[in-house]
């Protein structure tokens, strides 16, 4: 019998490797911009077409590579950066590995220019799926220009899963926001499909945040700096009005590498605990400088998971620094106690004399002489005063009359389960309701006492409204007298560019300026009182990653709609006001949850009430 084990070829060895390394057109950037800054590039220039499908294309003014060298860097497990097993817990670098340019080869069709200051010309070669063809001097800059193209042209399977092209120029987006927050004093820029969309000039860190994210950010920033013998701490975190439902904006670095570390990320929550709701997130950033022997990064390819030596020590001292930075800058929230009307009180002046309190009393008063009684009022007059306290209750409308016997308090129903049908509610509900701390409907019904949240149930009402409006293409939109301008960060303008269709079926009216910034023309006819940036701002943090299917999309960004143009809780309304809400309810498909599940209303049985009173 044969043998029946043997060695891969190095194309396809390259392609399992490249399975883990390059997983995306994002993937090919990371891998890129990180040689380039390792070779001490100070401009960085990226260029895509098509989302890194066609093109993708990055030059620095490095040190650049001789012949050999840059014949050598596509072979599997070459570096530059460690020689002995020992380097692998002293690393300066961002790459390590020597997988890199090797994946990407097994892939794609790859060009690399580059030349040394030393020599007069430059190499120039061309690899296509691990296959070098050709190989020649050429006249370039000093640096390298590495040209990407047909990402996965022979691997069709990988290529027929990548995601839309919003969705990955977003994850390219992401990528190198991770690489330009470490190295605020390169300068980069990133071009897609001829168009600039970011050009980051060499600054400080503060200055690099507010190019990336906008200038909000800079505002709510807080700095945070401690040192210890264990590890250096600095960065920024929000201020707690800052907070977001949806952050996607927390960013821990060690050593000039992005990590991601659920365990510290605790931390910094934990330092805002009761200063922020429950549920939101804190956007931060964070960098670490620890002994490079007490940390291990290599333990996946993508090098994002790092393990520490000292973690619950790490721990304690990140906890403490946001709190301090918190504490530091007066940012907890303090008491506030209502001085209006209080008397002033005077400070001490120990050189003013002061004369004693002088005390005043009536020297004629007996308290056994009789009083005249005229003054007083009568047993009687005090005997008819309660009469008064119930003047004009009969006339409020806030309370129902007394029902006849079996009208709206009989036995418990059949529709006292969980699950209410409209028809019924609508047919047992009393004409009269009480609105209950402004928060909490209330109107009696056949089977007991109905109970319904006025927010969410209006949320239902304008979930199902926006809902139509979008399948009939029937919006109405209210033109803004003075156009508002909306500036977001750059990943957050491409996909307020891809949601621009459906927006407009909802009823916004939204132009681009470019630069990442929109025109708010018009918006949904009854949101009056909303403020348009911040609903935009927030209607776009709330759809986060964009659907696949249409109908998920219709679905995500009509109840984001809904939850912000919904009724607040704390706002009073009328009785009829309540009659609306309520009618408007038993209307809808579902009146007994929010479209993500929330109970609306649930019914107090009447004999529940009787045994409570009884």
């Amino acid at each position: 019998m044969s043998d029946v084990i043997h060695l891969l070829p190095d194309s396809v060895a390259n392609q399992i490797a490249a399975g883990e390394v390059i997983q995306r057109p994002a993937s090919v950037i990371k891998e890129l911009v990180e040689n380039s800054v390792d070779a001490g590039a100070t401009t960085i220039h990226v260029v895509v077409l098509d989302a890194g499908r066609t093109l993708i294309q990055v030059i620095d003014d490095g040190k650049g590579m001789s012949e050999t060298d840059a014949r050598l860097s596509f072979e599997r497990h070459a570096t530059s950066k460690i020689s002995q097993a020992d380097d692998l817990f002293a690393l300066h670098t961002m790459g390590f590995r020597g997988e890199a340019l090797a994946s990407i080869a097994a892939v794609a069709h790859v060009s690399l220019q580059t030349r040394r200051e030393e020599d007069e010309v430059g190499t120039s070669i061309r690899i296509a799926g691990s296959k070098v063809q050709s190989q020649e001097p050429v006249s370039c800059p000093v640096g390298s220009n590495f040209k990407i193209e047909n990402l996965f042209f022979n691997v069709p399977a990988r290529r027929k899963f990548l995601k839309s092209n919003a969705t990955e120029l977003s994850n390219i987006l992401t990528a190198f926001e991770r690489i330009v927050l470490v190295y605020p004093s390169i300068h980069f820029t990133l071009h897609h499909n001829g168009t600039e969309m970011m050009n980051l000039k060499a600054g400080s860190l503060r200055q690099r945040i507010s190019d990336v994210f906008g200038r909000q950010y800079s505002q709510d920033l807080l700095p945070v700096e401690v040192h210890t013998a264990m590890c250096t701490i600095t960065g920024f975190v929000s201020k707690p009005e800052g907070a977001r439902k949806k952050s996607g904006h927390d960013y821990f670095f060690v050593n000039g590498r992005y990590m991601k570390h659920p365990y510290f990320h605790k931390a910094v929550l934990t330092a805002y605990d009761r200063l922020v709701p429950e549920g939101m997130q804190v956007p931060y950033f964070l960098y670490f400088e620890v002994t490079p022997s007490d940390i291990d990064v290599n333990i996946h390819p993508t090098k994002t998971e790092i393990k520490f030596e000292n973690e619950q020590a790490i721990w304690q001292i990140l906890t403490a620094a946001v709190r301090d930075a918190l504490g530091k800058f007066c940012e907890v929230p303090a008491i506030d106690f209502d001085t209006q009307g209080s008397p002033d009180i005077p400070l001490y002046d120990p050189s003013r004399q002061v004369a004693p309190p002088q005390p005043h009393y009536n020297p004629d008063y007996n308290p056994f002489k009789e009083t005249s009684r005229s003054s007083m009022p009568s047993r009687s007059s005090q005997a008819n005063a309660w009469e008064t306290l119930y003047d004009g209750l009969e006339k409020s409308s806030a309370f129902s009359p007394a029902p006849e016997e079996g009208e709206m308090f009989g036995p418990v129903a059949s529709s006292d389960a969980d699950i209410h049908t409209p028809e019924t509610l609508l047919s047992e509900k009393s004409p009269s309701h009480y609105q209950y701390k402004g928060k909490y409907l209330m109107t009696a019904v056949k089977s007991g006492l109905m109970i319904i949240d006025q927010h969410r149930a209006d949320i239902r009402i304008l979930y199902d409204r926006y809902m139509e409006q979008m399948t009939s293409h029937s919006a109405s939109t209210q033109k803004l007298l003075f156009p508002e301008v909306i500036q977001l960060a750059p990943s957050d303008a491409v996909l307020l560019e891809k949601l621009l269709p459906e927006l407009g079926n909802l009823g916004f009216d939204l132009s681009s300026l470019g630069g990442h910034s929109f025109a708010i023309n018009g918006v949904p006819a009854g949101i009056d009182g909303l403020d348009p940036v911040v609903l935009l701002r927030q209607m776009v943090e709330d759809s986060g990653t964009l659907p696949t299917q249409v109908s998920s999309l219709h679905s995500q960004l009509a109840l984001s709609l809904a939850r912000h143009a919904a009724i607040p809780y704390g706002q009073l309304l009328s009785n009829a006001e309540i009659e609306n809400v309520i009618n408007q309810l038993f209307s809808c498909s579902n009146v007994n949850y929010t479209p993500d599940g929330k109970a609306i209303l649930c019914i107090l049985p009447q004999t529940d009430i009787e045994q409570l009173l009884g």
